[in-house]
């Protein structure tokens, strides 16, 4: 979910076209989150194969990310969340709580028949597997598009590539790349992107975004530590934040405050006994500094494998994708080779 900070960031929305030619690190669980949830028959059922087997991460990533590259040459690095620390753990029990009323509420919807409101509570159910990721993993490798696996998180895997420079920005959702210390993050980077309001039951269509750290700092008047601490008052994925008080509110305290080890008693209390351990976290979270794997070209004879004879996709859509690639870089696939 992440910690929310759009009623203070400043954000410069952009177009596909106008990043042509850039690499970004994506954060790889929450694109296939996201193709999970959007990629559904009309009663709000995923894609699956013959033997019942989820296949909308994998549509997602066969005919929705490889446009990106294809059509604007837009290069991915997909960066895979590892074991998620001790802090997230509440977090993740809240979020499992939250799935289990969603599909409560699913089968209700599908009961009365009412496919509208089944459709916006399977959005809500959906459940990122290990083994999904894994079968990600192998469709990149086929692909010839680079990924890599994080340590912990994903986003500051992905926000660690951008300040070193490997990449031009982290892409996700979520700000926590910002609280990472990614310079720069691009946010819906995906072909006609979608955003899932819960509390409306709908989706919206959203435009790509630009956020510089520099500039939001500057315009905030705060430091990266300051923007942390800001953050932990509103709430992130290791704490729940103090009542009452928003982003805007946060960052005037803050200024205020200087720091959360300045903050009035009623607020030191309201805090979790893990404060200085989150911060750390953020501003110096495990990464692995092995370099990212250059791109590749399209292994047709593994790719066809695994999603035509495994996975029953169509042979003539696989085969379409394969085409495009080849005219999008300009090289022979490895057979060919």
């Amino acid at each position: 979910m992440g910690v929310l900070l759009t009623p203070i960031t400043v954000r410069h929305p952009t177009s596909l076209e106008a990043l042509r030619g850039r690499t970004v690190a994506v954060d790889g669980n929450l694109e296939l989150y996201q193709f999970l949830s959007i990629m559904r028959t009309r009663d709000g059922q995923p894609l699956q194969d013959s033997k019942g087997r989820i296949t909308s991460h994998l549509n997602g990533l066969v005919f929705r990310t490889t446009r990106l590259l294809a059509d604007y040459d837009i290069r991915p690095v997909f960066v895979f969340d590892g074991p998620p620390p001790e802090l997230k753990w509440q977090e993740i029990r809240r979020r499992r709580e939250a799935r289990e009323k969603s599909r409560q509420e699913y089968e209700t919807a599908v009961a009365a028949g009412d496919t509208a409101t089944a459709w916006s509570k399977a959005v809500m159910t959906s459940r990122l597997t290990r083994p999904m990721v894994e079968e990600a993993k192998i469709v990149l490798g086929s692909l010839g598009i680079p990924w890599i696996q994080a340590p912990s998180e994903g986003e500051a895997q992905a926000a660690f590539l951008a300040q070193r420079g490997d990449v031009w920005a982290a892409g996700s959702k979520d700000y926590d790349s910002l609280l990472f210390g990614a310079p720069r993050m691009v946010r819906f980077l995906a072909i006609s992107s979608t955003e899932f309001l819960p509390s409306q039951g709908r989706s919206r269509t959203v435009s790509p975004e630009v956020l510089d750290l520099a500039e939001n700092l500057e315009h905030l008047g705060l430091t990266r530590e300051q923007l942390v601490d800001v953050a932990i008052l509103v709430g992130t994925d290791f704490n729940e934040g103090v009542r009452g008080i928003g982003p805007k509110t946060a960052v005037k305290r803050i200024r205020e405050w200087r720091s959360l080890d300045q903050a009035p008693g009623e607020i030191s209390a309201a805090l979790p006994s893990t404060v200085d351990a989150i911060r750390a976290f953020f501003l110096n979270p495990p990464v692995s500094i092995e370099k990212v794997p250059r791109s590749g070209s399209v292994d047709e004879r593994a790719l066809y494998r695994f999603l035509c004879d495994e996975r029953d996709f169509a042979h003539e859509r696989v085969e379409k994708i394969v085409e495009r690639l080849r005219r999008a870089t300009g090289r022979q696939t490895t057979l060919d080779t």
